[in-house]
């Protein structure tokens, strides 16, 4: 079948999932977290399949792209959790009443369908295609090759858990990367695409695509660290921020450290980041006072998602938000300093979907934000920014009330 036919399938799915209880909802979300458990052994088994295939990919990928039975059971645990999350679908968010007796009500609806291409980690396959039919909207789903086994098989499991409820359609997935122009350029069948990876994927989607994008995930974050900073806590952020999951889009990927503290400060970071097996990067002004490897200015424009880290020394707070300003992907920045006015200027000048006082920024994630599981984290300032969760998968509509008006 042509990708246009099964995408007017979906389109159709995406009408009657709108108009799905939340009951029916919930219950399609139960029957994928009862039969996650169930299925462990074949979910492990394609998945095997699918690191076997990964040898060329580096350790950090491949711990995104691998499955265990904790994490399967942790997958089965998050998908409860969107059960008992409050409906985001027929919330009324607004109400006004015009002085001709007109009710006007925004009221929230779902985006529709939902075009997700996304790299790697399987997991994604479930936290989206349950996202979705939480918030009533249709999913095509483009996965990464590596993880082609265990894609197939977590999407044979989300449509059986549909069976009897809704179409099938409702959750589609796509194996081929041929495909993704034409699913990103189908205007009137997609209703927005989220790419979900690294700056080649996201860069392509955006400049291609015709439908409406949410840009998500890119993620060079950095973490200045001031002269008004308590050192011991800002080597304990950045060792955390940096090592704690370095493939994911809110590791930091450069450190920037004031000239007044950078001795003490980097020779604690340096045992540190040992440690855990971080390779540091940094120009000459930084080797004098620790061991490093050569940088080129390309490395600040770089997401590494591995155990490497750019290490930069600046003369001022001023500095360092000018770097930042250049480099950033507009993700997550932390300042380290006990200066209030010093952290307000930081905030006042960092256009971030989050900025951060005195913390890591591994905490940009829909589940620490009190959100549940999330879509991505959108660096756009249209349609919704930061971590994506239920609400920000809705759009709205005004329901008009009258008793006869004319304009």
């Amino acid at each position: 079948m042509e990708l246009k036919d099964q995408l007017r399938e979906v389109k159709a799915a995406s009408k009657e999932l709108a108009l799905l209880t939340e009951e029916k909802r919930n219950q399609i979300l139960k029957n994928i977290a009862c039969l996650l458990i169930e299925r462990k052994e074949e979910i492990l088994t394609a998945n095997q399949k699918d690191i076997a295939n990964a040898a060329e990919l580096s350790k950090a990928m491949i711990e995104r792209l691998t499955l265990t039975y904790e994490k399967i059971e942790a997958m089965a645990k998050q998908v409860e959790i969107v059960v008992k999350q409050k409906d985001p679908l027929h919330r009324e968010l607004e109400s006004i009443q015009r002085p001709n007796g007109l009710l006007i009500k925004k009221m929230s609806i779902p985006l529709g369908v939902m075009a997700i291409i996304y790299e790697s980690r399987p997991n994604v396959t479930i936290d989206v295609a349950c996202l979705c039919v939480k918030s009533g909207n249709a999913c095509v789903l483009k996965g990464g090759k590596e993880a082609h086994h265990t894609n197939q098989v977590l999407v044979a499991l989300i449509h059986d858990a549909m069976r009897g409820i809704i179409d099938e359609h409702a959750v589609m997935l796509i194996d081929s990367s041929s495909l993704v122009l034409e699913l990103i350029q189908s205007n009137g069948l997609v209703d927005v695409a989220v790419p979900r990876g690294g700056k080649g994927l996201i860069d392509f989607v955006v400049k291609n695509a015709t439908v409406p994008v949410i840009e998500t995930g890119a993620g060079i974050c950095h973490q200045y660290v001031d002269k008004k900073a308590d050192l011991n806590q800002a080597v304990k952020v950045a060792v955390n921020a940096k090592a704690s999951r370095p493939s994911v889009c809110n590791a930091i990927e450069t450190l920037l450290v004031h000239k007044e503290v950078a001795e003490p400060f980097l020779t604690a970071l340096k045992q540190a980041m040992e440690e855990v097996h971080v390779i540091l990067k940094g120009d000459e002004r930084v080797a004098r006072f620790i061991d490093v490897e050569p940088i080129c200015t390309g490395d600040y424009a770089t997401e590494y998602n591995e155990y490497i880290l750019n290490l930069k020394i600046v003369d001022s707070l001023e500095e360092a938000v000018a770097h930042i300003q250049h480099y950033s992907t507009g993700h997550s920045e932390t300042i380290m300093t006990q200066d209030e006015s010093r952290a307000q200027y930081f905030i006042d000048h960092i256009d971030s979907a989050c900025v951060y006082i005195n913390a890591s920024t591994r905490f940009s994630d829909g589940g620490e934000f009190g959100f549940g599981l999330e879509l991505g984290i959108s660096t756009q300032k249209l349609h919704a920014r930061g971590p994506l969760g239920l609400q920000q998968m809705t759009t709205y509509r005004y329901v008009i009330f009258g008793d006869g008006q004319i304009r």
